[in-house]
């Protein structure tokens, strides 16, 4: 039977039931949960260090109104990177390769900084769509350009995201097919591809920690446009 390289981002399923629920919920389950003792393990307060840092970094921008959204966005990047992350495991699927799913985090965090912003000051937000001193025979092309940019944010957002994990998880597949394939004809030319294939997994895990990061860091830099 011939091999689809596309077949690892179908959903897993088991007995008819879709594993997705499992891939969605282990997140929240892996985290140890915080204690009300004074004095906490190694493990809790790595993991209170890089929440504070991380949402020290992320509200530097944002001005204090914005401030609102500093759980929503702390917890949207840690459930965005333990996801990317475990993908990168054998035998296990990456639920942030799906471009249904990145839509359904973007376009509803996108859409309620938009709302937000024409609540709190219409003037404002609307004025982002027509840049100052612009030639008046520009202005209805310029509103339509800058009307476009404005909604095509949400797709940019689960495009990127997705395009980069699919592209990683196929170089990968790609690369360890080639090495299993060539180690019995040219052992010498599969080690180096193995290799490769090891730096190629360093990056993606570099990878799957940025592409969370820059999602998250995105909504914060239109949620600072709206508050």
């Amino acid at each position: 039977m011939a091999l689809n390289f596309f077949d690892q981002f179908m959903s897993p399923t088991y007995m008819g039931i879709p594993l997705v629920a499992l891939a969605l919920t282990l997140p929240w389950a892996i985290y140890p949960t915080p204690t009300t003792r004074w004095l906490n393990n190694r493990l809790l307060t790595l993991q209170n260090w890089f929440i504070n840092r991380f949402t020290q970094q992320l509200l530097l921008p944002l001005n204090v109104p914005g401030h609102k959204w500093a759980i929503m966005l702390t917890s949207l990047m840690l459930f965005l990177l333990t996801i990317n992350l475990l993908g990168l495991l054998p035998y296990t699927f990456t639920p942030t390769t799906q471009l249904s799913l990145n839509m359904g985090f973007a376009m509803p965090l996108w859409l309620a900084t938009v709302i937000i912003g024409m609540r709190n000051q219409p003037t404002l937000a609307l004025g982002h769509l027509l840049p100052e001193g612009t030639p008046t025979p520009l202005i209805p092309i310029l509103i339509v350009i800058e009307t476009i940019s404005l909604l095509i944010r949400p797709l940019a957002l689960g495009v990127r995201l997705t395009a980069n994990l699919t592209a990683g998880h196929l170089l990968i597949q790609l690369i360890a097919t080639a090495a299993f394939v060539l180690l019995p004809i040219m052992p010498t030319i599969a080690i180096l591809t193995t290799t490769v294939l090891f730096l190629l997994t360093l990056l993606e895990v570099a990878v799957a920690m940025i592409q969370a990061y820059v999602f998250v860091l995105l909504l914060s830099l239109y949620l600072q446009e709206n508050v």
